[in-house]
C-alpha cells in the first residue's frame, strides 16, 4: 500500500503544476538554468548542437531504484553518451521532503550505481520541473540540436517497480535516440510517465 501510495496516478496529469501549460513534443523545449551538484552553473542552452536528455530522479523513490539498482539507468545513460548525446539528470524535490538528498549524496548515490549522467542537477524550487510538466521519477525527455522536445515519456513500456520486467520491456529512450540519431522520427514520441510522483515545493 505504501509503494501505492507513493506512485502517482496518471489521471492526476498536471492538476499539481497549477495553470502553466508544460513543454510540448513538437515545440522548443524551454530553456533553464541550474546548479549542479558541485555548484556549477548549467545551461540548457549550453548544449545546442546536440541531443539532450532530461532525466527526472529521487532516489527515494522504488522506481528510481528499480532503474538504477539493476543498473538499466546508468547503461542507458552510458550508451546515449557514447553516441555523443548530454544527460542531466535533474532533481525537483523539495528541501522539506524525506527523500531530499543534498547535493552531495545525491551524487555520491549515483556514484555508487556507476551513473554517468553529463551532470545531476539540483532544482529544489521546482521551476524547471513545472515548466516541463514532470510529473514522475522516472519521467524522461529528449532534446533536439535544435532545441526542440521531441520525446516525452517513460524510461519503458512496463510500468511497474519489478526489476524482472526491465529485459521484456521496450526502453523508449534507447529506441527514440537510436531513431532520432538515424534521422528517423521518433516512433513513440509520447508515452505514458510512471514512477512517483514529484515532491514538488508547495505555493506558498
Amino acid at each position: 500500500m505504501k509503494l501505492l501510495r507513493r506512485t502517482l496516478i496518471a489521471t492526476a496529469a498536471l492538476v499539481a503544476l497549477g495553470a502553466q501549460a508544460a513543454a510540448t513534443v513538437g515545440q522548443p523545449a524551454p530553456d533553464f538554468t541550474l546548479k549542479d551538484t558541485s555548484g556549477k552553473t548549467v545551461r540548457l542552452s549550453d548544449f545546442k548542437g546536440k541531443h539532450v536528455v532530461l532525466e527526472w530522479t529521487n532516489p527515494g523513490c522504488p522506481f528510481v531504484r528499480k532503474h538504477y539498482d539493476s543498473g538499466n539507468m546508468p547503461a542507458t545513460q552510458k550508451d546515449a553518451i557514447g553516441k555523443g548525446v548530454v544527460w542531466l539528470s535533474i532533481n525537483s524535490t523539495e528541501k522539506a521532503s524525506s527523500d531530499y538528498l543534498e547535493p552531495a549524496k545525491l551524487m555520491a548515490w549515483k556514484q555508487e550505481r556507476k551513473a554517468t549522467p553529463t551532470a545531476v542537477l539540483m532544482d529544489e524550487e521546482g521551476t524547471v520541473g513545472k515548466s516541463y510538466g514532470a510529473r514522475t521519477t522516472p519521467h524522461l525527455y529528449i532534446v533536439n540540436p535544435q532545441g526542440q522536445l521531441i520525446y516525452a515519456g517513460g524510461i519503458d513500456s512496463i510500468p511497474s517497480a519489478r526489476p524482472a520486467d526491465i529485459e521484456k520491456a521496450t526502453n523508449y529512450v534507447k529506441v527514440g535516440l537510436a531513431e532520432t540519431l538515424a534521422g528517423k522520427p521518433i516512433s513513440a514520441a509520447t508515452t505514458q510517465p510512471y514512477g512517483c510522483s514529484i515532491k514538488y515545493k508547495s505555493a506558498s
